[in-house]
């Protein structure tokens, strides 16, 4: 009997949650489910749909007119005999090294000197991070007059007595790429500081004090102290700094659009001239496919190597 009650008191709890649940999904105003519902259809139709598209279309020849023409493999076949690709890939291999590298350790230099609250150091703050309030194109722009051969640049190094380092800095394709590359850290530097300092925010001061009561230098206690405790900025630092090295394309179309003799040739700026200049859609989309993947082997190589460090 008791065993009969329970059964009967545990069905009519289910009921009763199953009705709540019910009660609770019809309260969603239609507004409400419109506001969320809209987004998503134009994410997929907008985003989504064209970058799983673009797939397709990298398997075919296409010059945007008519039906595309299926080839299979044969654009990404070309692809590892391209010499302007293969110069491409090189560069955007040091691009992502240089701009990486040289904008996360400025970067996080100025989060760490400015971190502290002293007379100024928010003007300074602000003064860092305004190149990121102008677009790429802009600063593209801006630095291109700097790198003119009467420009800013040459006329300093003229001025303190270095005029054996005056360069047409653009139109040397030794120094073209790196040119373009220290603009861009310019811009980056701030954004890189402005993550690190709010991860700063949080670091537990009373384990520095801690350390330095133990004897450790303040380079040890930046390294086995505050660096462990920024991991979760360090890995949103390296999938930005990764993503936007491998889409990099205003400021070098700006400043050089890719060339001289294609030196400063990106894959991006190659995907875009063959898309829209040459027209073949189809082999400008299997560059689009190469950046794709690379970007996603070094975000998740890295955070399967962060992974392996917790555990």
């Amino acid at each position: 009997m008791s065993t009969l009650t329970a059964d009967r008191t545990g069905d009519a709890t289910a009921l009763i949650t199953t009705g709540r649940r019910r009660r609770g999904t019809r309260r969603v105003p239609p507004l409400v489910w419109a506001f969320l519902l809209v987004p998503l259809a134009a994410e997929l139709a907008l985003v989504f749909w064209p970058a799983v598209n673009s797939f397709y279309i990298s398997l075919t020849k296409w010059n945007g007119a008519g039906d595309p023409q299926f080839i299979g493999l044969k654009n990404f076949q070309n692809l590892l005999t391209d010499p302007v690709f293969g110069t491409a890939f090189v560069n955007n291999v040091i691009w992502v090294v240089g701009f990486g590298g040289a904008s996360v350790a400025l970067g996080l230099a100025l989060a760490v000197a400015l971190n502290k609250p002293r007379r100024g150091v928010g003007l300074y703050r602000s003064a860092i991070y305004l190149p990121m309030v102008f677009s790429l194109a802009v600063t593209g722009l801006f630095w291109r007059l700097l790198y003119q051969p009467d420009g800013a640049v040459n006329t300093v190094l003229g001025a303190i007595g270095l005029e054996s380092w005056e360069r047409q800095w653009l139109a040397d394709p030794n120094l073209a790429l790196y040119a373009v590359l220290i603009a861009a850290v310019w811009r980056q530097v701030g954004y890189i500081m402005v993550l690190y300092l709010a991860g700063l925010k949080g670091v537990d001061p009373a384990l520095e004090e801690a350390a330095a009561v133990d004897g450790a230098s303040r380079w040890q206690r930046f390294w086995r102290i505050v660096m462990p405790q920024l991991k979760g900025v360090s890995a949103i630092v390296f999938a930005v700094t990764v993503i936007d090295s491998l889409r990099t394309f205003d400021i070098v179309w700006a400043m050089t659009r890719g060339g001289p003799y294609n030196s400063s040739q990106l894959l991006s700026t190659y995907m875009y001239q063959t898309s829209f200049s040459v027209v073949d859609l189809g082999y400008g989309s299997a560059i689009a496919v190469v950046i794709f993947l690379l970007a996603i082997l070094f975000i998740i190589g890295y955070l399967v190597s962060a992974s392996k460090e917790e555990d």
